[in-house]
C-alpha cells in the first residue's frame, strides 16, 4: 500500500487529501519506483486550481520524483541509462509525484547521477527544461547579453546557469535581499521597481539581445518591450496569453504541444549536465510527505530560498 496526495476537485489546498492506494504491478513499458524525494513546483497547485475538466478529478498531484526502481514491466525497453531493480532514478513528467511509490512510463525515467542527491534530482527537470526552452525560443547565443526577470527564483537560477554554459551574459532582476543568489550563478543583479529600465541600461550599455520573463509583472513586460529590438527574442512563462499575442512575443507553458516535445527532448542532456556539476539545484528544505500542504504554503510565499522536497 502506498500513499498519494490527490485533489478531489478544482480549488486551493483545501481540496488536497493524502490517501492510501494500491500500486499496480508495472505493465509493458512501465516501471515501479519507490520514492525517495518528490519535487514541489508552483504548477502542482496551480493546475489543480485552474482545472476545468470534471473528468480529470480526483487527480494525483506532482510532476517530479527521484527514487529506486522496485519492478520493471515485461518486455520493457530501458533506454535512459538504468537497467535493473535497485537502480537509483529520477522521473519527469509523472502524474502523481507527491507519493511514496508509483508506476511510471519507462520513457520518463532516467538514471540519477551519483553526485546528485534525491532531493536535487526530484527538483531538476521541470525548472531546467523550462529554462532551456526559454533560451531556445529566443535564440540566445555566445557573446550576447540577456535580461532575466526573476533571476533568483527556481527557473531564474536555471536560466543563469544555462546561459553561462552558452557563453551569454545575464542581467537579472531580483530584490536586493536576493542579489547574492544572482551573483552566485554568474548574473549581474538589478533591483525591481521604478527606474528599472535605466538600471538595466547602465548594467548593459551594449544593450540586451533578449528578455526572459519569469514574473509577468507590468513592469517586467514594459521594460522588456522597451529594451529588446525584436519581439521574437522575448519570452514569458507567466504573462497572460492574450497580452503576449497582442504584443508579439513568445508565451510558453508545459502543456503546449511544442513545449512538451522540446522539454522531453532535452531531459537527458540536462541530467548529464547536472551529473557533471554544470547545473546545481539549490534545495532549501525538505518536508515529510504528510506535511506536503505546509510545504506548498511555503512555496506560495515569497522566496523560500531554494527548492523544496517531500521525503516519504
Amino acid at each position: 500500500m502506498a500513499r498519494h496526495w490527490i485533489a478531489h476537485r478544482p480549488g486551493g489546498l483545501e481540496v488536497f487529501e493524502l490517501v492510501d492506494v494500491d500500486v499496480p504491478a508495472p505493465g509493458r513499458g512501465e516501471v515501479n519506483v519507490v520514492v525517495r524525494a518528490s519535487g514541489l513546483n508552483p504548477a502542482d497547485a496551480k493546475h489543480v486550481a485552474e482545472g476545468n475538466n470534471p473528468d480529470d478529478f480526483p487527480r494525483p498531484v506532482g510532476y517530479e520524483v527521484a527514487g529506486v526502481v522496485t519492478a520493471i514491466g515485461p518486455d520493457t525497453e530501458l533506454a535512459s541509462g538504468y537497467g535493473a531493480v535497485g537502480d537509483e532514478v529520477l522521473a519527469f513528467r509523472v502524474r502523481g509525484g507527491w507519493a511514496s511509490e508509483l508506476t511510471i512510463p519507462a520513457q520518463d525515467v532516467f538514471a540519477k547521477p551519483p553526485g546528485v542527491s534525491f532531493e536535487q534530482a526530484a527538483n531538476l527537470l521541470l525548472a531546467a527544461t523550462t529554462a532551456s526552452e526559454m533560451l531556445h525560443v529566443t535564440g540566445v547565443g555566445s557573446g550576447e547579453t540577456v535580461l532575466v526577470h526573476g533571476a533568483s527564483g527556481a527557473v531564474g537560477v536555471m536560466l543563469l546557469q544555462q546561459a553561462a554554459l552558452l557563453g551569454a551574459r545575464v542581467v537579472g532582476t531580483a530584490s536586493p535581499a536576493r542579489f547574492d543568489v544572482v551573483r552566485r550563478y554568474g548574473g549581474e543583479p538589478v533591483a525591481h521597481g521604478d527606474g528599472l529600465g535605466q538600471r538595466v541600461r547602465t548594467a548593459a550599455p551594449e544593450g540586451v539581445a533578449a528578455a526572459l520573463d519569469c514574473i509577468g509583472s507590468d513592469e517586467a513586460l514594459a521594460v522588456s518591450l522597451a529594451l529588446v529590438s525584436h519581439r521574437s527574442r522575448m519570452v514569458s512563462i507567466v504573462a497572460p496569453g492574450d497580452r503576449a499575442a497582442a504584443d508579439g512575443y513568445h508565451r510558453i507553458w508545459g502543456g503546449r504541444p511544442a513545449s512538451k516535445a522540446y522539454r522531453d527532448s532535452v531531459r537527458a542532456e540536462l541530467i548529464e549536465a547536472a551529473g557533471a556539476g554544470k547545473l546545481e539545484v539549490p534545495v532549501a528544505a525538505t518536508y515529510p510527505l504528510e506535511e506536503a500542504l505546509t510545504a506548498a504554503e511555503v512555496l506560495q510565499g515569497k522566496h523560500p530560498g531554494g527548492k523544496l522536497a517531500l521525503v516519504p
